[in-house]
Parts: structure tokens; C-alpha cells; sequence
């Protein structure tokens, strides 16, 4: 990626890859999703939901899809080069279908990454060293139109969420806690859709506030939001490096420097 690139991740909260993995993989990982969907490709009378979620994907076109060097590059450079753990599955896929129904999933969050044994989701959390999560990605499996889905995303809300979450220390706050407090200031910020043809990745800070919505197109969506791990537990990592731009970016939006800021 280029200067300008890792700026304007910093700044906005997300960064897009395009020609990211082949559209090859995207046909054949789609191949696979279809089956399991239990609906028919050929005939829309079939797709009865608005949405239909399958994960945890590790057959090859997924792994390979998550694995490209353009892709590994990109992780050096915003996470720091040893600092994330390769992806070995794809995660969830909410594959969302046209329809007038509401999904009765579009509301706007940041995805959590602690404390998910909890059988109750709206308790799990996310602290500002973000631990258990390097980067949230967005993998386009189908070409997404404005259309067709695609998620919506608050541009820049990583940085109000990073002073939400930094008073709450390393326990951080629930999505229960987040959502009461209406996400902070992010209603006020710009919002993009997360479009692009199959093989396209938006990779995303952690702390970014994005929605589902409902599917007004034609043809269903197809879309993986794994997250990029981290190598390291917080406590365990080197002092003295450069902080990556995920770290900058909280330290931008902190006021802070130095390693105060170690955490991602």
C-alpha cells in the first residue's frame, strides 16, 4: 500500500483493496457457499430469507482467498510485520438475499473480541488495546453494487470509539454498554458502502462502527468478515517498536505517544 493508502486508514478508518484475491477463488468459495444455503441459483423463488448465515469456512478457495501476498503485505504494514497470525478459515458469512423483509440485523456496531464465552452477545466487549482482534476485513465473495447490500460504514468512527472505550481500561466496555451510549458521536459521521467487484477486501480498524442492510438488487451478496488475529496477547508484546497505524490511529485520536499506546 501506498503512503497515501495507510493515511487515509488512519484517518478514515478503513482501507480498500482491490484485485485483493482472484474472482477464480470468489467463483469456486461461492460454488460451496451455494450448497450450503439449501437454495437454488437459478431460481429466486427459493431464496424464502433476507439472510442466511454460514462460517467457518477452511476449504482451499477460502484459505487461499485470505492468504495472498498482496493481502500479507498489507497486514505488515498497518499491524506490524510478526504481529498477526495467518487465516486458516473465513469466518461468518451473512449471505444476504433481495427481499422486502427486514433482516432484523442492521444495527449499527463494532464487532467485540473478548469475553465470548458468554452465551449472551450483547456482553461481550472490546477494550482500547483492542485484545483478541489486529484488523476487521470485509471480503467480497460477489460483486456488490449500492444496491445489493453492501455494509454501511462510519467514516472515521473508529477514532470517537477509541475515546469511548479508554476510560473503561482493560475491561473495556460490552456492546450492551456501547450501544446504550448510542456509539458516541458516530451518528455524525460520513458514511460509505463497502462496494467493489468479487475479490475486492476492505480491511477495517477494529473499532470501526459499520451496519448491515437490507438487499434492494437483484442478486444475493456474498460477503466473509473475518477477523485478522493478533499474534500476541497485549502484555506480551515488544516495547520500543514502531506502533503500527492501528495503534497511531488510537494514539491520534487519544491525544497520546509513545508506549502508552502498545497494545495491538
Amino acid at each position: 500500500m501506498t503512503g497515501e493508502q495507510i493515511e487515509q486508514f488512519m484517518r478514515d478508518g478503513f482501507v480498500r483493496i482491490d484485485q485483493a484475491f482472484p474472482r477464480g477463488l470468489a467463483d469456486e468459495a461461492r460454488t460451496i457457499l451455494w450448497r450450503d444455503t439449501h437454495c437454488d441459483p437459478a431460481n429466486p423463488s427459493t431464496w424464502t430469507k433476507p439472510v442466511i448465515r454460514l462460517g467457518m469456512y477452511a476449504q482451499r478457495p477460502f484459505v487461499e482467498a485470505a492468504n495472498t501476498a498482496v493481502l500479507h503485505a498489507a497486514f505488515d504494514q498497518l499491524v506490524g510485520e510478526g504481529r498477526w497470525l495467518p487465516c486458516r478459515s473465513m469466518g461468518t458469512f451473512p449471505v444476504r438475499f433481495p427481499s422486502l423483509e427486514d433482516p432484523g440485523d442492521a444495527g449499527w456496531h463494532i464487532d467485540v473480541s473478548f469475553g465470548l464465552e458468554d452465551p449472551d452477545f450483547m456482553s461481550w466487549r472490546a477494550n482500547a488495546a483492542s485484545k483478541g482482534r489486529a484488523l476487521l476485513m470485509l471480503f467480497l465473495f460477489s460483486d456488490v453494487g449500492e444496491a445489493d447490500a453492501p455494509t454501511r460504514i462510519r467514516v472515521g468512527s473508529h477514532l470517537h470509539m477509541a475515546r469511548m472505550l479508554a476510560p473503561a481500561g482493560e475491561e473495556g466496555l460490552s456492546l450492551r454498554e456501547m450501544a446504550a451510549n448510542g456509539f458516541g458521536e458516530t451518528a455524525g459521521c460520513p458514511e460509505a458502502l463497502a462496494t467493489g467487484p468479487a475479490g475486492t477486501v476492505y480491511l477495517c480498524h477494529p473499532f470501526l462502527v459499520h451496519s448491515a442492510q437490507s438487499h434492494r438488487g437483484t442478486q444475493p451478496r456474498f460477503m466473509a468478515q473475518p477477523p485478522l488475529l493478533p499474534r500476541h496477547p497485549p502484555s506480551l508484546l515488544p516495547r520500543g517498536n514502531p506502533l503500527s497505524p492501528v495503534e497511531a490511529a488510537i494514539q491520534r485520536a487519544l491525544g497520546v505517544g509513545g508506549d502508552s499506546m502498545r497494545g495491538i
